[in-house]
């Protein structure tokens, strides 16, 4: 536990985020977001004295996020009287493992702010979606959660029409099997893509655990597609499956090569090297580079203490971390009261850390810098 007031601490907030694998750089720049917000507080959140742990919800096996963790995480915050609200998570299956389980806390329930899930389910129904959701994830009927940033059904839209004006006319959607977040992405996608007027040539699911992927990219060439459109995360063998698809269908200039914000983070090019080269991934909300205010502050600390880009979530963590401290500082201590006091706020788009616009894509390749990863410390609560 962190806490840099006076006295002692009155409550306690939390990050959930996966502190390992290729994620870990975006999740160090998340917590290092948040820490900033309050320290610019005096870490308070008005007259309430506030703490902060980092948690850890991957494995060091997969260096993923793990379902079993999530779970764990959750009951661990839920038994914790101490505990007021969760920042997090980034990937959108753990939060699904997550809010049901805060939901039921006692004295609940407990207010949950997620800068980077995207699964439209969460939060609304959709076609996408299982007739449970998103209801499955409130069994007290009362909502807890809320995202700062925009759905998928927002990501695809904007992914789709910067495909349109990239001259793609016939994409193929590739995306991550038993991922329901990939399957998700991918198939907001097709619908936007055909609203878009483009013609979508195929659609099939890879196998993270697969050797390679040549075999598959081979049936990306038969329809003649002109683009390829990844959904998933870059942990399911991503890298893999971009050296792949440069090899079978030549550089990304040509069949181009496009991600949703799974690839969107500079692991991507440590991982797949040079046929990174000339692919784009989308953001779901603004780039760093593209922020003003507050947002653009942030970006230049953070520049400031690190020797690499800023990962794309990290302003969107600083936001969410507002929102938290300006709920507890309206509505106290409560859990109940925090969490329902999520909804009686508003953030006007551009004003603070984030937007809620969503543009199109990130060239990857721009964003490469020729340093080393630092390593990323983590707390974990089992």
């Amino acid at each position: 536990m962190e806490y840099g007031g006076d006295g002692e601490p009155d409550a306690l907030i939390v990050s959930d985020l996966p502190m390992q694998g290729d994620s870990r750089e975006r999740s160090r720049q998340q917590v290092d977001a948040i820490r900033t917000v309050l320290e610019d507080r005096h870490w308070s959140a008005g007259q309430t004295a506030v703490a902060f742990e980092a948690c850890d919800d991957s494995i060091a096996k997969t260096g993923e996020w793990d379902a079993a963790t999530c779970r764990s995480n959750a009951q661990a915050y839920a038994d914790d009287a101490e505990v007021v609200a969760v920042i997090g998570t980034y990937n959108s299956g753990c939060a699904a493992e997550i809010i049901p389980i805060l939901n039921q806390a006692k004295d609940g329930p407990v207010a949950m702010v997620s800068p980077g899930n995207t699964f439209v389910c969460l939060t609304e129904p959709a076609d996408t979606c299982k007739p449970s959701e998103p209801g499955t994830y409130y069994p007290t009927g009362k909502r807890n959660y809320v995202r700062v940033v925009p759905n998928d059904a927002a990501q695809a839209a904007g992914l789709a029409d910067f495909s349109r004006k990239e001259g793609v006319s016939r994409p193929f959607v590739l995306y991550a099997a038993h991922d329901p977040t990939s399957t998700g992405q991918a198939t907001a996608y097709r619908n936007a893509a055909r609203a878009a007027g483009l013609e979508v040539s195929g659609f099939e699911r890879w196998d993270p655990k697969a050797k390679d992927y040549a075999k598959l990219l081979q049936q990306v060439r038969s329809p003649g597609a002109d683009a390829v459109i990844l959904a998933g995360l870059l942990e399911e063998n991503g890298a893999q499956l971009i050296e792949d698809k440069v090899s079978v269908l030549g550089p990304n200039d040509d069949v181009k090569l496009l991600a949703f914000d799974g690839f969107a983070q500079q692991s991507t090019i440590d991982d797949a090297g040079k046929a990174a080269a000339g692919m784009f991934a989308s953001v779901p909300g603004r780039a760093p580079e593209n922020l003003a205010g507050p947002g653009k502050a942030l970006v230049g600390d953070l520049e400031e203490q690190g020797d690499r880009p800023v990962e794309l979530f990290a302003p969107y963590a600083r936001q969410a971390a507002e929102v938290v401290l300006d709920t507890v500082a309206q509505n106290g201590t409560g859990r109940g009261a925090v969490a329902s006091g999520l909804f009686t706020r508003r953030y006007v788009t551009g004003s603070r850390a984030a937007s809620t616009s969503s543009e199109a894509a990130t060239r990857v390749w721009r964003r490469s810098r020729s340093r080393s990863p630092r390593p990323a410390s983590s707390h974990s609560t089992r």
